[in-house]
């Protein structure tokens, strides 16, 4: 124990827990920043509270490890805001507030609110410190909630409009590191010998079983043990976005992306399975198309490193509570060679090959101005081979989740989980977790808007992502609901869903970013190397056609 001030434990516990960025929104907690600074931690100032949650959410997510924003007492629920995407994303976010003292609070304060409402949507903990002596409590909490079962952000809500008044604040301390909070998974538990084989004997028994594999088999590092598991019992895999890369694309395993943001192809082969193997996943509403995809009455077994997981959405015949790759490994370990049957195995394989024909006229075209599809093409054949790709949502996640493939085992795809706009400040955050690696952003022109400003952010602290643009200058997305509610397409329509042309490369470039446009399919790869190799933020404004509209998912008719 030694005297220390709030600041030094604040900063000296960070820096043991391996957090190695701060994103901030000023004024908030500029001790923390400045004794964090000398432990050689870097503050990275944003433009918007909903920027620096979203930089953390990205960084933590590729790292695997917690990350840390932080907002004064103003702007905390604007931080909330941002907080949502880390929540559905179950990232570990922990989120540092300011808020007056208790003598201010329901006094028509300046500038306050309750915080307990915002924070209380979008986090698993929630705490409040009101002095240097509270922090060894309630901080390490912060890091074993946000990293625990299944990870999610932590919010500290800290004394004075800036967390000044705790961050000054002297008290006896012992800086106290619990390493396995210091990433995800903490602890990996594995479920007991007896499920693994029943699980096992289900998928023998099975004529049509199917792995379903969602973001708890990325979190757990676990893609190697999906593969070889699925390998052995031969067994196909369909994963969640957040795991599309666990299975090389051109595997004949590979099913693709299912639910909303899917192939048609994918869709349909969950629902003719007749035992779907859920590893890692939600089961929620985006990967299942509101539980339609498999359809109810599917035999389902579950793993989930969180027991509360088991049977949320679908009833099923067996549940496991393990970490994926611990649980994989057993599963790996106990299994012997077996096959669904060739009749299975080849009608996934023409499906996933009728599919990739059927769409090949849309992802050779030529057309100009360029399609969606043609862009993915573009981006599969020339992202380097280590390249992390971020996709904003919206017609960004449909187009990558079903169209981008990853040719090369060192990439990386992470994927927006909720908000528009989430794209170029995660493109950010992540490169800061992967400094070495190209971090390239897939987004529209609507997804642009949201968070421009923050390429002055990237250029000032000299973190060089690659943002792509699909830029129709519309959110196209939108035009059939606009039109099917007021009857028909008219100027009063239009101008719901058609934005205004603007070349966002000019603008890039006015920022002091480099810039550069692609009109042409064949222009698309000079100009990524182009971005990638000028050593600054880069945008590249992709001209494509506005007509191009994803196709809606396959659903079964029941």
């Amino acid at each position: 124990m030694s005297k220390m001030t709030g600041s030094q434990f604040i900063s000296e516990t960070f820096k043991g827990y391996g957090v190695k960025h701060l994103f901030v929104m000023p004024y908030v907690l500029n001790q923390v920043m400045r004794d964090s600074e000398k432990l050689g931690l870097r503050s990275i100032m944003c433009h918007s509270e909903k920027g620096a949650a979203y930089m953390a959410d990205a960084y933590a997510r590729i790292s695997r490890r917690p990350s840390v924003c932080m907002a004064q007492s103003v702007g905390a629920a604007n931080l909330a805001a941002g907080l949502q995407d880390a929540y559905l994303a179950c990232s570990p976010v922990i989120a540092l507030t300011g808020r007056l003292q208790q003598i201010k609070q329901q006094r028509n304060a300046y500038q306050e609110i309750n915080h307990s409402g915002p924070f209380s949507s979008v986090t698993k903990y929630d705490g409040l410190v009101t002095s240097a002596k509270e922090l060894p409590f309630f901080l390490r909490q912060a890091f074993r909630e946000a990293t625990s079962a299944t990870p999610g952000p932590a919010h500290l809500d800290f004394y004075g409009i800036d967390g000044s008044f705790v961050a000054n604040d002297t008290a006896e301390l012992e800086v106290v590191i619990e390493e396995p909070f210091s990433r995800i998974p903490p602890f990996r538990p594995e479920p007991e010998i007896s499920l693994v084989l029943e699980a096992l004997k289900l998928l023998a028994q099975a004529e049509r079983p199917l792995i379903l594999a969602g973001g708890g088999v990325t979190a757990s590092g676990a893609e190697n043990e999906l593969l070889e598991l699925a390998e052995k019992l031969s067994i196909p895999v369909a994963t969640a976005l957040n795991a599309k890369t666990s299975i090389p694309w051109d595997h004949p395993l590979s099913v693709g992306v299912p639910g909303v943001y899917s192939r048609e192809c994918s869709n349909k082969i969950v629902c003719q399975a007749d035992l779907v193997f859920f590893i890692g996943s939600h089961t929620g509403g985006q990967v299942t198309h509101d539980w339609r995809i498999p359809p109810a009455g599917t035999d389902v077994i579950q793993l989930d490193i969180n027991p509360a997981e088991l049977g949320r959405s679908y009833p099923i015949k067996l549940g496991m509570q393990g970490d994926a790759k611990a649980s994989l490994r057993k599963m790996i370990e106990q299994a012997g060679n077996s096959s669904p049957g060739k009749q299975w195995l080849s009608s996934v394989k023409k499906q996933v090959s009728d599919w990739r024909e059927e769409v090949s006229q849309y992802v050779d075209s030529e057309e100009i101005p360029m399609r969606p599809e043609r862009l993915c093409r573009e981006l599969s054949d020339s992202m380097p081979s280590d390249a992390v790709l971020i996709s904003d949502t919206g017609h960004s996640g449909v187009w990558t989740g079903s169209m981008v493939d990853f040719k090369h085992p060192g990439q990386s795809f992470l994927r927006c989980a909720g908000s528009l706009g989430w794209g170029i400040p995660a493109t950010i955050g992540a490169k800061c977790a992967a400094p070495d690696r190209p971090v390239v952003c897939f987004t529209g022109d609507g997804g642009v808007y949201y968070h421009l400003t923050e390429l002055d952010t990237a250029l000032r602290f000299g973190i060089n992502p690659v943002i792509v643009v699909n830029n129709n200058s519309s959110l196209n997305q939108e035009q059939g609901g606009v039109e099917g509610t007021y009857g028909g397409r008219s100027s009063l329509t239009d101008e719901k869903w058609i934005l205004s042309e603007l070349d966002f490369d000019k603008v890039a470039e006015s920022i002091g970013c480099f810039g550069i446009q692609v009109r042409k399919p064949s222009e698309f790869e000079g100009a990524l190397d182009q971005a990638l190799q000028s050593g600054k933020p880069a945008l590249i404004d992709v001209k494509t056609h506005i007509e191009s509209i994803a196709p809606g998912a396959w659903l079964p008719n029941n």
